[in-house]
C-alpha cells in the first residue's frame, strides 16, 4: 500500500529530494538530534537525522564499501580499526568482512541511533553487532581520540553527519591532531566531506585542517544516488603518500587475501584506484601539495 505522504529532505534551503512514504517506522528526538526512519516506496527503509538523509537500504552499499574497503585495502595490513559515528552499523559490518582485522572499535555518541538501527534497519549491520572482534561504545568520539593510546590503531574511519551540530567537533584541528597521534606510523584516516557541488567549503576547510596533522591530503569519490548533487567526496589523510597510489593489481591481491573480492556491489579494485582521479571542479578545493 502506498500513501500520499511525502518526506522532504531539508539539507539545503533551496534544493532537495523527497520520498513517498509507505509507512513511518520511528520518529524520535534524542539528546543529540531528530531521528526519522520510514519505509519508502522506492528506496527501502530510510534514516534521516535532523532532516538529512543518512542511509537508504537501496544504495547504502556504495557509501559503506567505499568508506571502508578503500582505506583498509590501501593500507594492506590494517588489524586495528577505529570507527567514529556510523551508528547504523554498516561500516562496522564492512570492516569485519576483512578477515585480517583483529579489532574494530566503534564509538557512536547517540545510542538511540544504534538502538533504532538494530530494530528497524537490521539488514545494514547484519551480525556485526555480535562479532567478538567488535567493541561498540556509546560515547563521545572526540573524548575517545583524546584519550586513546598513541599508535593504537592502523585506520580511523569517521562516518559523521556534516560539520554542524553534533558532527561539528569531529572536524577540528584538535581532533585531527589526536587522530594522527593514535595512528600507527603508516596510519590513515578517512571521513565524509559532503557533495562538493553543494558543499565544496566542507572539503576545502577540512582538508586544510587535516593538512596540519598529516603529510598526504587528498580525497576520493563515490556516486551515491541519495546524496543529491553528484559525486560524494571522502576525505583522505595519510602518513604514507604511497598508499593511495597502490595499483589495482595489488589492491586485487589484497582484497582476495582479505576475503573481499566478489562480495561488493560498487567497489572494485579498478574503481578503488580510479576514485582518486578527481574532476577539476573537485580537485581545486584541495590544498596544493609540494
Amino acid at each position: 500500500m502506498t500513501t500520499d505522504i511525502w518526506v522532504n529532505e531539508t539539507l539545503y534551503a533551496g534544493w532537495g529530494q523527497r520520498f513517498r512514504v509507505v509507512r513511518e517506522l520511528a520518529r524520535r528526538k534524542s539528546d543529540f538530534q531528530d531521528i526519522l526512519i520510514f519505509e519508502s516506496e522506492t528506496h527501502g527503509r530510510v534514516m534521516l537525522l535532523d532532516g538529512a538523509v543518512q542511509i537508504t537500504e537501496m544504495d547504502e552499499f556504495v557509501y559503506q564499501e567505499m568508506l571502508t574497503h578503500v582505506p583498509l585495502l590501501a593500507h594492506g595490513e590494517a588489524k586495528r580499526v577505529l570507527i567514529i559515528g556510523a551508528g547504523d552499523g554498516g561500516v562496522l559490518r564492512r570492516v569485519l568482512q576483512h578477515r585480517n582485522v583483529e579489532r574494530a572499535v566503534m564509538v557512536e555518541i547517540d545510542g538511540e541511533v544504534i538502538r533504532l538501527a538494530k530494530e528497524f534497519l537490521p539488514s545494514i549491520a547484519g551480525d556485526a553487532w555480535n562479532d567478538p572482534r567488535a567493541e561498540v561504545l556509546v560515547a563521545d568520539g572526540i573524548d575517545y581520540v583524546r584519550r586513546a593510546e598513541a599508535g593504537s590503531f592502523d585506520v580511523v574511519i569517521v562516518d559523521s553527519t556534516d560539520p554542524i551540530g553534533v558532527g561539528e567537533a569531529l572536524f577540528t584541528d584538535e581532533f585531527y591532531a589526536n587522530t594522527a597521534r593514535l595512528l600507527t606510523e603508516r596510519g590513515l584516516v578517512v571521513n565524509q566531506c559532503g557533495v562538493p557541488a553543494m558543499q565544496a567549503e566542507e572539503l576545502a576547510e577540512t582538508s586544510l585542517r587535516r593538512a596540519k596533522a598529516f603529510p598526504d591530503i587528498h580525497a576520493y569519490v563515490a556516486a551515491v544516488p541519495t546524496y543529491v548533487g553528484g559525486l560524494m567526496t571522502l576525505g583522505w589523510a595519510a602518513k604514507d603518500p604511497s598508499m593511495r597510489k597502490t595499483t589495482a593489481e595489488e589492491i586485487r591481491r589484497r582484497a582476495e587475501a582479505a576475503g573481499i573480492l566478489g562480495t561488493t556491489g560498487y567497489w572494485t579494485p579498478e574503481i578503488h584506484a580510479g576514485s582518486f582521479n578527481l574532476p577539476p571542479y573537485i580537485a581545486k578545493h584541495l590544498p596544493e601539495q609540494g
